[in-house]
């Protein structure tokens, strides 16, 4: 099972994004406060459209209270890492794989990083930009994790239409 960790997230539209993004890729979300906006918020279920009744996620009252019900290899994300996410390989990994990403203004705490400096990354990009949007990122990394890992559980056609969809004529 692969997991996505917010946080402290702050913003709902880029949780509401993930959220969609989880549902697409069967991934299980965690979300740890505190949270910058309420759950039930319009914006947040406008941005993970339909989609946020087929979500599994759980809520955490800190970091502490996560790792206590989570167990598995966990990868961290932050602008400082050394290594690029696409440096591990997934595809070998046997256990629950949980990633984890910082809030938006700041990022996960040293504190938490610093035991897990092996497994810091980030995404590579040019010096022109300080950092890629949260709902990006976890977009970005999920896929390379599913890429080695084959796709597995994903279609690979399209269920609501025709599989020849392209060749019907109209």
């Amino acid at each position: 099972m692969i997991h996505i960790v917010l946080y402290e997230p702050e913003i709902p539209g880029n949780t509401g994004n993930i959220m969609r993004t989880c549902v697409a890729t069967g991934a299980r979300l965690h979300l740890i406060k505190p949270l910058g906006f309420s759950l039930d918020e319009k914006s947040l279920k406008r941005s993970g459209v339909n989609y946020i009744d087929k979500l599994e996620y759980f809520v955490y009252d800190n970091y502490q209270d996560f790792l206590s019900k989570n167990s598995g290899e966990f990868y961290f994300f932050t602008r400082y890492g050394h290594k690029p996410h696409s440096s591990f390989d997934y595809s070998s990994v046997k256990d629950d794989i949980y990633l984890i990403f910082g809030k938006e203004s700041t990022g996960i705490p040293k504190k938490i990083l610093r035991p897990n400096i092996d497994r810091c990354m980030r995404i590579p990009m040019t010096s022109n930009v300080r950092s890629l949007n949260l709902s990006n990122c976890c977009a970005i990394v999920i896929y390379e994790v599913l890429r080695q890992r084959n796709y597995e559980s994903l279609l690979f056609d399209e269920p609501h239409k025709d599989k020849d969809f392209i060749m019907l004529d109209d």
